[in-house]
């Protein structure tokens, strides 16, 4: 069965690496830190172009919690009559979204894969975005930064996506850079920003099958 995905959306806002600060304030707990936060953070803003070269493309890569295809209560209100089943167990029906978030163009792209969140599910998804890009696009790119989190499919010590990496720098022809948030602090990744606008357009409704997902 071919991927699903979404095209581009609609203009995005341009992201940059920000301080990373408590408030006084605030009630609620900071998020949890290792000894590398601060570290990590900086090795961000230090590594991070900003926009600032046009031909360096920033992306921001992440997979959404699997989507279970069939009757099953999200939440939400369905139109019609539609009785949300009691339990989800033996779904047999499920997607894994991809995001990609080009920062400085403000496009996102959604890919909606039958597989489970791999290594080579993320790096498939990276080579079939890049295909789709225009040729000049392409060409004009001098490096390709990668902003990630730092789960386990594509950590910097995850051997296999490490190894597809580097066969997708050979194949494209072009350096790729792979900048990591810290442990506990994904949020602040640019396309975990996307999954909460798409949650609101599902608005809890029930997916009972592939076009309900992706209308």
């Amino acid at each position: 069965m071919p991927t699903p995905s979404c095209p581009p959306q609609a203009p995005w806002p341009t992201f940059s690496i920000a301080t990373v600060t408590g408030c006084a304030q605030c009630s609620r707990p900071s998020p949890k830190k290792i000894p590398q936060t601060d570290a990590l953070f900086a090795n961000l803003r230090d590594k991070d172009d900003g926009g600032n070269d046009p031909s360096i493309r920033r992306v921001s890569i992440d997979c959404k919690a699997t989507v279970k295809i069939g009757p099953y209560s999200r939440g939400g209100k369905t139109r019609g009559a539609n009785q949300a089943a009691d339990h989800d167990m033996g779904c047999n029906e499920k997607y894994t979204p991809f995001g990609i978030v080009d920062e400085d163009r403000g496009e996102l792209a959604v890919h909606f894969g039958r597989s489970a969140k791999t290594s080579d599910f993320i790096v498939d998804r990276l080579e079939a975005w890049w295909q789709r890009l225009p040729a000049e696009e392409r060409d004009g790119c001098t490096l390709l930064q990668i902003k990630a989190d730092n789960g386990p499919e594509s950590n910097g010590q995850r051997t296999q996506f490490l190894h597809r990496m580097v066969q997708f720098a050979d194949a494209i022809n072009t350096p790729i850079q792979l900048l990591y948030y810290p442990p506990y602090h994904s949020k602040y990744n640019p396309i975990e920003r996307c999954w909460g606008i798409l949650e609101q357009h599902w608005n809890g409704a029930q997916l009972t099958d592939a076009d309900t997902m992706l209308e």
